[in-house]
């Protein structure tokens, strides 16, 4: 194991006391890139809620989006924030923490303490920066299946997550059937879309154009490309709502002032709330991990390993599915998880499907969805019966029947 002392703050800060667990992996046998690269000794940051039963048998993967990180239920170490999932994970919640084993890690290319551009290359002493190699949703999965060996840790009951996590939720079930028993894709799609490609571009670009970013090597002067950043979140957490949704919550209120003063401040309160959240994204994130986890995602497309068919990702699958979108995400529309479903009906897959009515947008996942949360839990309930797993209290488990 790594020290907490041994992690690292976002954007190639001082180290910080960082709770939860990190390891480094691939020291004997090296992750095999898609890129054709490899990473040896590499760095994972994890974090764990609930306890392990006696058969480990009870572990559910939770896979966190492009914002997110390992810190689902707890307060962030950075932020001080609640937990991005802490609505639902958590001791007598949705997943019970008192009846689970939760897992989360942060993913290959982050800068949470997971291998990633602001980490040290060893063969150089320096912070990779655009040295790190290139990684796909693939690589991320194979990264954590990875750590799941390192635990002893054979099957995981489900893995589950929402749009970028719902790709890995997708990479699991197709790159190990035999070690998932349920998966749960929420808000997203088996391929990146042109438009989810040119949404990136435009934060990759806006990163790139700030003058601090230096090339990627920010660290050398001391600076940060916060400002570059902080507009690629902007621009990115617009797709995350819905027009309703920002027309409920703003419409065309003013910030602060009754009349406008014609000038270029945050006259509205959208502009304000954009800023805000690009501020407060910059603390917490680092700009050349943005970058490459953007590109990862937009490389993310099943179908083109199985011959353009993405039902063959799929073809004799032991694995159940609960496929769940949202009527008004219009970055992972609901044609998307229709056609995962599609895929998996062809293969003759046990998959469950749910669009859940909402004007939340793709954030919806995150929010307070009684109707999502109600479908959610159902699947996992009789997921668990089917699979003789109803875990006790106490963390042990009757007998199969």
């Amino acid at each position: 194991m790594i020290s907490q002392a041994g992690l690292r703050q976002p954007g190639y800060g001082q180290p910080f006391a960082l709770p939860g667990h990190r390891v480094l992996l691939g020291s004997e046998r090296p992750l095999q890139l898609d890129s054709g690269a490899e990473l040896a000794a590499f760095p994972i940051a994890w974090q764990s809620y609930g306890t392990l039963n006696s058969d480990r048998s009870n572990t559910v993967l939770i896979c966190h989006a492009l914002t997110g990180d390992q810190f689902v239920a707890e307060e962030h170490p950075v932020t001080g924030k609640p937990g991005w999932w802490s609505t639902i994970v958590g001791p007598g919640k949705l997943i019970d923490t008192n009846r689970w084993h939760v897992l989360c890690v942060n993913v290959l290319g982050g800068c949470m303490g997971s291998a990633g551009p602001s980490e040290i290359n060893p063969r150089t002493g320096e912070p990779w920066g655009l040295a790190f190699p290139i990684v796909t949703i693939a690589d991320m999965v194979r990264a954590q299946a990875m750590l799941l060996d390192h635990l002893g840790i054979d099957r995981l009951f489900a893995v589950i997550g929402g749009s970028m996590g719902g790709m890995q939720a997708l990479e699991w079930a197709s790159l190990y059937p035999e070690r998932v028993f349920a998966a749960v894709p929420i808000a997203t799609a088996a391929h990146h879309s042109a438009q989810n490609i040119a949404f990136h571009e435009v934060g990759r670009q806006a990163v790139m154009a700030d003058p601090e970013w230096h090339e990627g090597e920010y660290w050398r002067h001391g600076k940060k490309p916060v400002a570059g950043l902080a507009v690629a979140r902007m621009a990115a957490h617009i797709t995350y709502l819905s027009e309703m949704k920002l027309h409920e919550k703003f419409g065309r209120k003013l910030q602060d002032r009754e009349n406008i003063k014609y000038g270029f401040d945050a006259e509205f309160q959208v502009e304000s709330y954009l800023r805000y959240q690009g501020q407060s994204f910059v603390e917490r994130f680092d700009a050349n991990s943005y970058l490459f986890i953007t590109r990862a995602m937009d490389y993310f497309d099943m179908a083109a390993r199985h011959g353009g068919v993405l039902a063959n990702a799929f073809r004799d699958t032991p694995v159940r599915f609960c496929v769940i979108s949202f009527t008004s995400d219009w970055l992972y529309p609901t044609v998307e998880s229709r056609r995962i479903v599609h895929a998996l009906n062809a293969v003759a897959a046990n998959v469950s499907f749910a669009e859940i009515v909402s004007n939340n947008g793709h954030d919806a996942f995150l929010l307070d969805e009684p109707d999502f949360h109600r479908v959610l839990a159902g699947f996992l309930a009789g997921a668990a019966q089917h699979r003789g797993l109803l875990p006790l209290r106490n963390g042990s488990t009757p007998p199969s029947p």
